[in-house]
């Protein structure tokens, strides 16, 4: 479990360790707007690609070869990123850690089912939860001090990370041991997994540059969402006919599995595109260094700390979980709209007020949705349905970032236009805030607190509709007996 914990704290703080740095990075590389949001959303959309055939591999490989293989692939992924010398280097490297993201974010929850009982797993959630925290709450300071560090520097966000995950492959080396269940009849669906990642992909580069490149209503617009639809719709098809398709439908034949996929996706939307930008909140409204930035980030991931490990706590005691997530989405929904009302003048405490609040609720919805999947499926389906769970929580949280990117890109834009005559730089250029004199400085930090503002109302609609998913979920008793005993049972028993 250690090991396993230290490969997600990992894989949560090459996420998290950047965000201080990002406004230093983009402003050196000399970036763009649209490029602030493509350097997290390069890793979130390579790690959501690439779950579900990790989920697969595990049916054909060692569980314990796989995490290790992709926590190296993570090592060389920091190398790439900490040497990079402009923006495509820097984004080349972000897809190269979210392959290994996306191997440590599904093999450590498929080998946690696998060891243990859905009556037992609330605990572990928590802890798993206690480590998301942890590791979001130290990539930020970590990311703030290097950059402030004028020895070290931003470069260091990337090689700080290596230590640590040569450490969980040591670990998980000396102590994990699973058998090897090799399915043979599995296969790896590749047409399906190309036309996955293509459709997402088109989508994602269309709500990227739209409002930038070109207009929202326009034929690049018509052209990129048609391209884009008609690659997921083929997508389907393929799934709905492959022998062993990446994305299995028939799972989504049950109500419960349908349901936490629809309220992961919109955690992710809610979670990762709301809260990706309050570091340049901080940093460009605020006038706060990537220091300062990264402990007022501490709020959020406090309330998702308690609320993440209590819950599981209480889980565990009594087997009860729906009423904890039905909370989480009253808590999530609440911080949205609170943090929708912030502008450059909004005191320190009352961000800190409303950050919290979204912390609790995200704390009490993420691990706990997958809890209730896992409960509910075969364990034959473990795998297919973990991994389907993280994909669309990513896949939600690549289109967050990106859509959610656009707007605020977008507002920037027209708002320095309005005040400037102007979008500031050229190509909406993220500005040097220590360079700008006093009078440009305020009405730069009232463009962006306008801007972040607003993402988070457009953002609130989301938990909205992830509330009301959870709301329809029936609650059923945790089982008692471990993923991998309940295998041996289901083909002992002929299924």
């Amino acid at each position: 479990m250690w090991g396993l914990m230290l490969g997600m704290f990992v894989a949560i703080l090459a996420g998290t360790v950047v965000s201080n740095a990002l406004p230093r990075i983009v402003a050196e590389l000399k970036g763009s707007q649209s490029i602030f949001a493509w350097i997290v959303t390069a890793e979130l959309l390579a790690m959501t690609a690439t779950v579900p055939l990790w989920g697969k591999l595990a049916d054909l490989y060692s569980r314990k070869l796989l995490i290790q293989a992709s926590l190296s692939l993570f090592v060389v992924g920091s190398l790439i990123a900490g040497f990079s010398q402009n923006v495509e280097m820097l984004i080349v490297s972000r897809v190269v850690q979210g392959l290994g993201a996306g191997g440590v974010t599904a093999l450590a929850t498929i080998v946690m089912a696998a060891m243990i009982p859905p009556r037992e797993l609330g605990k572990y959630s928590g802890m798993f939860g206690a480590v998301f925290g942890v590791g979001t709450v130290a990539g930020p300071l970590i990311g703030g001090v290097l950059v402030d560090t004028s020895w070290l520097g931003w470069r260091w966000c990337f090689f700080i990370g290596i230590p640590f995950t040569l450490a969980a492959i040591y670990m998980l080396q000396r102590t994990l041991r699973l058998p090897v269940v090799r399915n043979e009849k599995t296969k790896i669906d590749y047409l399906g997994a190309f036309l996955i990642v293509s459709g997402v992909s088109t989508l994602l580069i269309w709500s990227s540059l739209a409002g930038q490149k070109f207009e929202w209503v326009s034929g690049w617009t018509a052209g990129l969402v048609s391209l884009g639809v008609l690659l997921l719709v083929a997508a389907v098809r393929v799934e709905a006919t492959a022998h062993d398709p990446i994305v299995p439908l028939s799972i989504f034949r049950n109500r419960t599995v349908s349901l936490t996929t629809i309220a992961s996706a919109l955690v992710g939307i809610a979670m990762f595109g709301g809260t990706v930008f309050l570091s340049q909140y901080f940093q460009l409204s605020l006038g706060k260094t990537p220091t300062q930035a990264g402990l007022l980030g501490l709020p959020l991931i406090f309330g998702l700390l308690i609320s993440s490990t209590v819950a599981g706590q209480l889980i565990t005691k009594f087997g009860r979980w729906k009423a904890f997530l039905v909370a989480g989405g009253v808590f999530m929904v609440g911080g949205m709209l609170l943090l929708s009302t912030i502008t450059a003048q909004t005191t320190v405490f009352m961000v800190s007020v409303h950050m919290f609040v979204l912390g609790v609720g995200v704390g009490l919805m993420m691990q706990n949705l997958v809890l209730a999947a896992q409960n509910d499926v075969p364990a034959k389906d473990l795998g297919a349905t973990t991994s389907t769970l993280t994909f669309f929580r990513s896949l939600g949280g690549a289109i967050g970032v990106s859509a959610l990117g656009a707007v605020l890109a977008s507002k920037v834009s027209s708002l320095a236009a309005e005040r400037f005559g102007t979008t500031a730089g050229g190509e909406n250029a993220v500005p040097d805030i220590s360079v700008l004199p006093p009078e440009i400085k305020a009405v730069v930090a009232e463009i962006y607190a306008t801007a972040t503002a607003e993402i988070f109302l457009v953002g609130a609609p989301f938990a909205v509709l992830a509330l009301l998913a959870v709301a329809f979920i029936k609650e059923k008793p945790l089982k008692e007996t471990s993923g991998d005993d309940r295998l041996a049972a289901e083909m002992a028993a002929g299924h």
